[in-house]
């Protein structure tokens, strides 16, 4: 089975209705980026950076999977799809992708701020002074700005197998995951979808200025043509 590897961003759940939160200004819901989404932030006032990301997570549990999260999990009948999301949803997994990384953590679990190891399940609100099993403030299991990226590494292995690539509602412009597309082997064909696409020139790009799950699917009839 030829391996299908997909980059997607915040562009693919914004049609599920996820705000990407991220504001023309820089200001996440009225925040600065550095007090909601750095370590720095959370020792400053942790409250707010609970209660931040309580409400993405509200959110979250409230929207479902769109076609373009439906019609990449049905992929896996024919291929072998692995997925290298920016998202910290799980909506990829909820319409059925069987294999997921997340670069930048994932929204439904938890850590504690002792032990970076230590991650559960957490699908309600985090509150100050829930506590991990050795007595530990919890946290939100995400990346934030300033922190290592864990997954970059296996993100780097997986790019090398890829046979294709799908790039989708991601401007590629965030390092470290925009590096991921220069570990695919060279003229393997690329599909980019975003409805405002800036991609440098690459051989055998397709670009597909759609929004994602117009794109996807047309992306879908081409590779099944190949």
């Amino acid at each position: 089975m030829k391996h299908i590897v997909v980059l997607s961003g915040a562009g693919i759940s914004a049609e599920s209705g996820i705000k990407t939160f991220r504001d023309a200004d820089g200001l996440w819901e009225g925040h600065d980026v550095m007090e909601v989404a750095s370590p720095q932030g959370f020792r400053v006032n942790p409250e707010l950076v609970l209660d931040f990301y309580n409400q993405r997570r509200k959110q979250l549990l409230s929207v479902k999977p769109n076609q373009a999260h439906i019609d990449l999990a049905r992929l896996e009948t024919n291929f072998k799809v692995t997925i290298i999301t920016q998202n910290v949803d799980d909506l990829h997994e909820r319409a059925g992708s069987s294999n997921v990384i997340h670069l930048h953590g994932e929204l439904l679990k938890a850590r504690s701020t002792f032990d970076e190891n230590t991650i559960v399940d957490w699908k309600t609100d985090i509150h100050f002074g829930d506590m991990c099993q050795n007595g530990y403030q919890m946290r939100p299991h995400i990346v934030w700005f300033g922190e290592a990226v864990p997954m970059i590494e296996k993100a780097m292995d997986v790019c090398e197998t890829a046979d294709i690539l799908m790039i989708i509602g991601t401007s590629m412009q965030v390092y470290p995951a925009a590096s991921l597309m220069h570990y695919v082997p060279e003229n393997i064909p690329t599909y980019f979808i975003d409805p405002k696409p800036a991609i440098e020139g690459k051989n055998k790009l397709t670009v597909i200025s759609k929004p994602a799950t117009a794109g996807v699917r047309e992306a879908i009839k081409m590779i099944e043509n190949l």
